[in-house]
């Protein structure tokens, strides 16, 4: 154990980037976010999350997920590859519905969607920085999401991303795409009060209930960081 671990009394790091979901600080942009890709999952369309880089985009999925039950899901399946013609697109994908385990087989996206649909399943398309698109793929990405002439909605889709996400859907080959936004949510840079909030945070999931951060220290670190949690 690290001798700094050892004087304050830590059981763990406190700023680790493998911390569960449950023990994430819940800031009000993250239970925001987590609100609108529920909502776009049960109506089966689009959600956007942006933000800048380090401000939580990416724990703010992961909590959204973990608040799915677990008797609904299938757990995300990384280093997926959705095709496009020539095209391929990196993404998490995860089924949440009422779970048959019998009728799933590895891959719930190789799986026909209407079959899933039938078993009471939605596959959920989760793509991270989305941000990172080529516009071409923004234009014919929402081809996937069409079934029985558009007139099924079987498919969510969730991206993340910076915040031109939002400049690349406001162009005209991505308008099929952004029909199909139903909710957008932006993560907010942290304020002095919660940034404070948020080192006491940690600090408490490691192992003390001590304030170890004076005023002045606190303070530098929400203007080091512009409130931003990966920086601080």
């Amino acid at each position: 154990m690290s001798t700094y671990r050892i004087f304050y009394g830590l059981q763990r790091e406190p700023f680790c980037q493998d911390m569960k979901a449950e023990d994430l600080m819940k800031s009000d942009s993250m239970v925001a976010a987590q609100q609108r890709v529920q909502f776009a999952i049960g109506l089966c369309a689009v959600a956007v999350l942006t933000g800048d880089i380090g401000s939580g985009k990416s724990s703010a999925l992961r909590f959204a997920c973990s608040k799915l039950h677990t008797s609904e899901v299938q757990d995300p399946l990384s280093d997926r590859h959705i095709r496009l013609g020539d095209r391929a697109v990196q993404a998490d994908v995860l089924c949440t519905g009422y779970r048959n385990k019998g009728n799933l087989q590895s891959n719930p996206y190789h799986d026909d969607p209407h079959d899933l649909a039938r078993a009471r399943q939605k596959p959920v398309i989760i793509i991270d920085e989305a941000s990172l698109m080529r516009l071409d793929v923004f234009t014919e990405f929402h081809t996937i999401a069409q079934f029985e002439g558009d007139s099924k909605p079987i498919l969510a889709m969730i991206l993340a991303g910076q915040n031109n996400l939002i400049d690349y859907l406001m162009f005209e080959q991505s308008r099929s795409l952004a029909s199909r936004v139903v909710a957008k949510g932006h993560m907010e840079a942290l304020k002095k009060q919660e940034t404070a909030q948020y080192l006491q945070h940690h600090l408490r999931i490691a192992g003390t209930k001590e304030n170890l951060f004076s005023e002045q220290a606190v303070t530098a670190i929400h203007q080091g960081s512009a409130g931003l949690l990966r920086r601080a």
